[in-house]
């Protein structure tokens, strides 16, 4: 230092490790499914430090309201997310909502910063708060009304209530962590009502009714299931014998009380044509027998299970194709 030019001894070597980008970690207590009027709170913390660190708070939003997208590997949107307007309040890593109000209703993100400039984590994971209430201002119908639903089916969502219920919106939640429109589905519109033409297990998820004010209905959960397997087998085994009979066995996986509906395919026509009992074939609830004149190599067979009680009917089974040798000759 000075006109000497005097220094220091070096100092003690300092290591600095660099991790990947920081990871907020969101957590719900006591439970996400609340009742109006009961006390939760959101915790957010970062995971590997807990030092030095600001918390923000924002609520998912469907793609169509998308301001601020949340991305995947920089591309792939996961899902869109809007700053609470109270996010300061909970800035310490706690975000209290006491008591819980039904327009709380939703899925919440969390993100923390430290430092200047400010180095900022991921978002956290989505986190759904569900608050029923004795009276909210509408109501999720879901039509037709049912306890089980399955893939193939179809089904009505409307927000109803006693007072005007224009300007709702049916808004769903997937465990992927995306809130959607109901009006981005596939199907139609009339009115208020959404129509899903076609379940698919993808449609599973948490139902509600929200308004452009932020009114919640009561959260619904819809799940939907895959059809029943079915599985058909031959005996004997391929290759059959010119002239030798074949048992075909149907087999549905779950459930009872089923009967079986059969059908074949030629090897070069693309119709399939529907099997009933004749010379040709005998059904047995769950077996079908061909004649050793019916059995035609490169002939394909299916089957699938009915029944009065839902679900009505299973999956289609694999496809059997029946291969013909020669002649059994004696040596």
């Amino acid at each position: 230092r000075g006109r000497d030019s005097q220094s220091s001894e070096i100092s003690n070597a300092v290591t600095l490790t660099v991790s990947e980008r920081a990871q907020a970690v969101l957590n719900v207590s006591p439970q996400s499914w609340l009742t109006e009027g009961d006390s939760v709170s959101l915790s957010c913390e970062v995971r590997d430090s807990s030092t030095g660190w600001t918390f923000s708070w924002y609520r998912s939003v469907p793609y169509r309201e998308c301001l601020t997208p949340v991305t995947y590997n920089h591309s792939y949107v996961r899902y869109c997310v809007e700053l609470l307007s109270d996010s300061i309040r909970g800035s310490g890593g706690s975000y209290t909502l006491s008591p819980a109000a039904q327009h709380h209703t939703g899925v919440y993100v969390c993100r923390a910063e430290r430092g200047e400039p400010a180095y900022q984590t991921q978002y956290s994971n989505t986190q759904p708060l569900w608050i029923t209430g004795l009276s909210p201002p509408v109501s999720l119908i879901i039509s037709p009304s049912r306890t089980q639903h399955f893939s193939g089916d179809s089904l009505s969502l409307s927000c109803e209530g006693q007072s005007d219920s224009t300007g709702w919106r049916v808004r769903r939640y997937t465990h992927s962590g995306n809130v959607s429109d109901c009006s981005s589905f596939r199907g139609s519109v009339t009115g208020s009502r959404r129509t899903i033409r076609y379940l698919y297990t993808s449609h599973t998820g948490v139902y509600w009714c929200q308004s452009e004010s932020g009114g919640s209905s009561n959260p619904v959960n819809i799940t939907v299931h895959n059809l029943p397997t079915t599985k058909l087998t031959v005996e004997p085994q391929n290759p059959v014998f010119t002239g030798e009979s074949v048992t075909l066995k149907c087999e549905v996986q779950g459930y009872d009380g089923w009967t079986y509906q059969w059908r074949y395919k030629k090897k070069a026509q693309s119709q399939w044509t529907t099997v009933s009992q004749s010379v040709f074939y005998t059904v047995n609830r769950d077996t079908l027998t061909i004649s050793g004149d019916a059995v035609v190599n490169g002939d394909q067979y299916q089957c699938r299970g009915e029944r009065h009680d839902r679900p009505t009917t299973s999956k289609s089974s694999n496809i059997v194709t029946i291969t013909v040798h020669g002649k059994i000759t004696a040596t």
